[in-house]
């Protein structure tokens, strides 16, 4: 985040349990260089996830509603509470400001730990406009700046558990790094940030399906579309419950949401299956009639169609079944609090491999879609018409932009959480981002 007043920012190194690292942080300042550094070298060298935490000021133009709020007695609001308020016990660089002001708080996971949670769960999310933008709480910055300064806090220990067991709390062991143990509150920021991230995209899909269904009038595919974002209240409330430490009860319904996910997702594997098929019917290396491909992929030629509104509801399924999967590993976490992070990380990768191969399937099938060399219906006409001219080429532009909508960098990264607080020790958690 760009601070031009070169402000000084209170950084943390958390872990998840205890490690032994070499001294590689002391009480000097960095620059932004050498806090990415060190989070590199520190990933390679514990045997247990190390995240960074860092307070930046609040921003005055936040957009909040990209965010899932959480009130102060919220499990994650009072991790970081209790993280913040100690480190000003003994540590001058976390001061008032940042210990009873607001802040915005930013959390970089490693990529190899991020990975542990899924490839589907974080993606980059494109911001209108600015091509290869993406969406961050600070829409107008360009990212951390070498202008701020990075002091690192000393030893302070996160106290609590997710499940209420302050056996995850603490200070790491003696003579390594200055490390303070705080599982619950980086799996927490994981949790809500990856449901964040998960509903963000659900409202995506949502948006595209309504203004290609005004177009097709197919009730058929409206039905789908109903079913599938009838269960947004149900998860909603779901998440609620749990990242507000609350137990699930079968009043809430969520079993028949995720069997109706688990239908839509079924269907998706049903139609990248044909989809597959009749692409592998389609002749090597010769030209392919617009009749012949629009037969088998209905309106893959022009802005709407069936096809693409079937790949809407497979997007649209594949991300409220992300946030399934996030809800499911949290209800695990709670349930077992001495073994918060296993869990966490076990639950949301069974599912989530599942998704992966679907969505990747989906990407190779628009990928050999755009690559397709079009030719005109089957004509006596020696000659193109004009209008067969022009359909072709529109035909053509279509097709190839088909490769516009495939997530093009599956790249292991670094992921950062950013926590809106406010003075009441409420906050804010927005979608996940690659860093």
């Amino acid at each position: 985040m760009t601070d031009d007043r070169k402000a000084v920012v209170p950084v943390w190194t958390l872990t998840t349990g205890d490690v032994r690292v070499p001294a590689l942080v002391g009480d000097e300042p960095m620059t932004a260089q050498r806090l990415a550094e060190l989070r590199g070298v520190l990933a390679v060298l514990a045997d247990k996830p190390i995240a960074t935490l860092e307070a930046h000021p609040l921003p005055s133009t936040l957009d909040r509603s990209r965010g899932i709020p959480l009130d102060a007695a919220s499990p994650l609001a009072t991790h970081l509470s209790q993280l913040i308020s100690q480190s000003a016990k003994s540590s001058s660089v976390a001061d008032t400001t940042s210990v009873a002001g607001e802040c915005l708080y930013r959390m970089v996971v490693p990529a190899k730990v991020a990975a542990q949670f899924g490839q589907g769960l974080v993606r980059p999310m494109t911001a209108k406009g600015a091509a290869g933008g993406i969406h961050g709480a600070l829409m107008n910055s360009t990212g951390i700046a070498a202008q701020a300064t990075f002091v690192p806090v000393g030893k302070a220990a996160a106290t609590g558990a997710v499940g209420g067991s302050a056996a995850t709390a603490g200070v790491a062991v003696a003579g390594s790094t200055a490390l303070t143990v705080a599982a619950p509150l980086v799996l927490m920021a994981l949790a809500v940030g990856m449901s964040a991230n998960a509903d963000h995209k659900r409202q995506q899909a949502v948006a595209r399906i309504t203004e290609l269904l005004e177009q097709l009038h197919e009730q058929k595919l409206d039905d789908e579309r109903n079913e599938l974002d009838g269960c947004r209240d149900t998860i909603d409330k779901a998440a609620a419950i749990l990242l507000d430490q609350g137990k699930l009860g079968v009043s809430l319904g969520l079993d028949s949401a995720v069997h109706a996910i688990n239908k839509a997702l079924a269907a998706a594997d049903r139609r990248l299956t044909r989809w597959q098929s009749a692409l592998d019917k389609l002749p090597d290396g010769k030209a392919v009639e617009i009749g012949t491909l629009t037969k088998a992929f209905p309106g893959a030629d022009g802005d709407g169609g069936t096809f693409r509104a079937h790949l809407e509801l497979a997007a649209l399924a594949i991300a409220l079944k992300q946030r399934v999967i996030v809800l499911q590993a949290v209800e695990h976490a709670q349930i077992d609090p001495a073994n918060l992070y296993e869990n966490f990380a076990r639950v949301l990768k069974t599912d989530q491999q599942r998704l992966d191969k679907l969505e990747s399937g989906i990407a190779d099938v628009l990928e050999r879609l755009s690559a397709l060399e079009l030719a005109r219906q089957s004509s006596l006409l020696p000659v193109l018409t004009v209008s067969e001219v022009d359909r072709l080429m529109r035909a053509a532009d279509r097709i190839h932009k088909l490769r516009d909508s495939v997530t093009a960098n599956n790249r292991q990264t670094d992921v950062a959480i950013e926590i809106a607080r406010s003075r009441d020790g409420s906050v804010v958690v927005f979608p996940t981002l690659p860093v």
